[in-house]
C-alpha cells in the first residue's frame, strides 16, 4: 500500500509560523494556532512543510489504503489560510451544523474538507470557534484517540 505523501515532520511549528509573510498573515496564523490549541488541548506538529496539525488519527480508505493524518489543523498559505476540518465531511450531523454556521461566518470559501479564509478580520471568530469545536468533537467521536 502507498503511504500518505504528507507526513508528520520534526519541523518546529513556532519556527514555521515566525517565517510566515506578510506580517499580517503571520499575526493571523498565531491567532489561529492559539484557537486550535485552546479547542483541542494539543500542541501543534508540522505535517509536511506547511501544515500545522493538532492530534492525529488512523483511517483506512475504501481502496484499503491505511493512513495516519492530522485530526485538524491549518496552513497559512500565501493567498488564504486553509483550515482542515474533516469532521463535517466525515459526519452528516456535523456537516449540517457546519453548513448552517457557514451562513454566519463571513467571507470564506470551502473545499471538500477545507475552509479558506483570507484574513481573520473577514470572519466572526465566535462562529469559527464553534465550527472548529464541532469538528474536533466529531473527529474524536468517529476516531477515538489511541
Amino acid at each position: 500500500m502507498a503511504e500518505a505523501k504528507t507526513k508528520q515532520t520534526k519541523i518546529n511549528p513556532a519556527d514555521f509560523l515566525e517565517a510566515v509573510e506578510p506580517p499580517a498573515k503571520r499575526d493571523d496564523a498565531f491567532e489561529i494556532d492559539a484557537l486550535f490549541r485552546r479547542i483541542t488541548g494539543h500542541e501543534p506538529a508540522m505535517w509536511g512543510p506547511s501544515i500545522v496539525g493538532y492530534g492525529s488519527y488512523r483511517t483506512t480508505y475504501a481502496s484499503g489504503r491505511k493512513v495516519r493524518w492530522l485530526r485538524t489543523g491549518f496552513s497559512p498559505r500565501k493567498a488564504k489560510h486553509s483550515l482542515y476540518l474533516m469532521g463535517g465531511y466525515c459526519d452528516e450531523l456535523t456537516g449540517e451544523r457546519r453548513d448552517a454556521l457557514l451562513t454566519k461566518l463571513g467571507k470564506h470559501k470551502t473545499g471538500k474538507s477545507c475552509l479558506y479564509i483570507n484574513k481573520l478580520a473577514d470572519v466572526d471568530m465566535d462562529v469559527l470557534e464553534e465550527m472548529i469545536r464541532n469538528d474536533w468533537e466529531a473527529m474524536l467521536r468517529l476516531y477515538p484517540e489511541d
